[in-house]
């Protein structure tokens, strides 16, 4: 009987600690990527949206670009994350690229694709490739303006209650003349409660 008893009292703990142990998300499915996201406190995919159709709306409103003769030539550089979360300000600045030219108001240069450029102009240059086909360097369009800026955040904690502050600058500069011709920033503040979880 009592070895009974002990066995159970095993069985027990055994199904016990196996209830406790690590999670796995088994089951998914799509989602609107336009839906908000605010499962946590972290910078997420709805921030980038808000905080990219601003600054876009922003920037395709200027006279510098609404109001050009002819578009724009743009390249965009480099966007500092000043916050303390790892956040990629490379897939920021893309919405960005992506967005002003679907708007049809400027045009951009690539600069990540420049090293690429400079080494199929090589590869060219080798004989491997027919006259007729070849491209020549020095045909390339330069840029009138370049587009950079920095993501700041503030986070701010009192009892149950977390305030997550975002700000982004970005500025558009004349490459001509090191004028910047357009700058704005946008703000997003973001609260929270925090909850006990029962185990």
């Amino acid at each position: 009987m009592r070895k009974m008893n002990l066995y159970i009292l095993i069985l027990a703990g055994l199904l016990g600690l196996s209830s406790c142990g690590p999670k796995a998300f088994v089951k998914g499915q799509y989602d609107d990527v336009q839906r908000e996201n605010l499962m946590n406190d972290q910078w997420s995919e709805t921030d980038m949206q808000v905080i990219v159709k601003a600054m876009v709306d922003s920037l395709t409103a200027h006279p510098a670009i609404a109001n050009a003769k002819k578009i724009p030539i743009v390249m965009v550089t480099n966007l500092q994350n000043k916050t303390s979360e790892h956040i990629d300000t490379q897939s920021i600045m893309d919405m960005v690229r992506v967005d002003l030219t679907n708007s049809g108001k400027v045009g951009f240069v690539d600069k990540e694709a420049r090293q690429d450029m400079s080494n199929e102009y090589d590869y060219q240059n080798t004989g491997m490739v027919s006259g007729e086909t070849k491209t020549k360097a020095g045909g390339q369009t330069g840029a009138d303006f370049i587009i950079n800026g920095r993501l700041d955040s503030i986070t701010q904690e009192v009892g149950k209650d977390k305030s997550v502050y975002y700000k982004i600058t970005l500025n558009l500069t004349n490459l001509k003349t090191g004028i910047v011709t357009w700058t704005n920033q946008k703000q997003l503040r973001k609260t929270f409660k925090k909850k006990s979880v029962g185990l």
